[in-house]
């Protein structure tokens, strides 16, 4: 008899390895080069703002993180900042592109218990070669049956991914933790979902907790593999 869950897709950032924490040091980083040519009380508004306005033209991840900072720098000083901010705003980017991963607690663990008995996905958006940067300093390749790396997390994605694993949509889970772009659209088209919220989250992926009994919520990574054993 076949098994109930033979899919299990896993997010990276955050979930995986660390990620928000970068962009949280880089605003501060930001705010401080700004505090001395304009008043920084809604900066990070104005940011998240940009932010917003430029996913569909430069996608997630810190490229275009760097690109709205400038956006922004520009915006608030009415033109005059300085380019010598500018080109440590750059520099700042480039940091984070260029930082080590580090692999949250459990993450390994939690995979290596998983990779024997099912069928596993690496789904994750951003900038496709920080990505694969990351994938590769992660040590976990070899362990992942596909990768997808995808612009935006929609349940059309969940839809095309899992439709061609074993056990299809219905037989698929999701491990993530954004509820917006990991959990809910997951279970929206009949898979399960796992949110395994990170102490930092990115305020444009917030969303309400599903009502569903493809729902799940786990602290950290470490109770996984026995609610995948109890779902099997």
């Amino acid at each position: 008899m076949p098994q109930k869950l033979q899919t299990i897709g896993f997010d990276a950032d955050d979930t995986l390895w660390h990620n928000e924490r970068f962009f949280h040091l880089t605003q501060e980083k930001f705010a401080e080069l700004l505090r001395e040519h304009t008043d920084v009380a809604d900066l990070d508004g104005r940011l998240m703002a940009a932010e917003r306005r430029n996913l569909g033209h430069y996608g997630f991840g810190v490229k275009g993180f760097t690109l709205s900072m400038i956006e922004t720098a520009i915006e608030v000083t009415d033109g005059r900042v300085p380019s010598e901010v500018i080109s440590q705003l750059l520099e700042a980017g480039r940091e984070m592109l260029d930082h080590p991963m580090e692999l949250l607690p459990h993450a390994r663990e939690a995979v290596e218990a998983l990779a024997g008995s099912h069928h596993l996905m690496l789904i994750t958006k951003g900038d496709l070669l920080h990505q694969e940067r990351k994938l590769a300093q992660s040590g976990l390749g070899d362990l992942f049956d596909g990768v997808e790396i995808v612009s935006d997390k929609v349940p059309e994605t969940y839809t095309r991914i899992f439709s061609a694993t074993p056990g299809g949509v219905s037989g698929a889970m999701m491990v993530g933790n954004s509820m917006k772009s990991d959990v809910r659209p997951a279970i929206e088209v009949g898979a399960w979902g796992v949110f395994v919220p990170h102490e930092l989250s990115w305020d444009f992926e917030h969303a309400e907790a599903p009502d569903s009994a493809r729902y799940h919520e786990l602290p950290d990574l470490a109770g996984l593999s026995n609610l995948v054993a109890n779902l099997d």
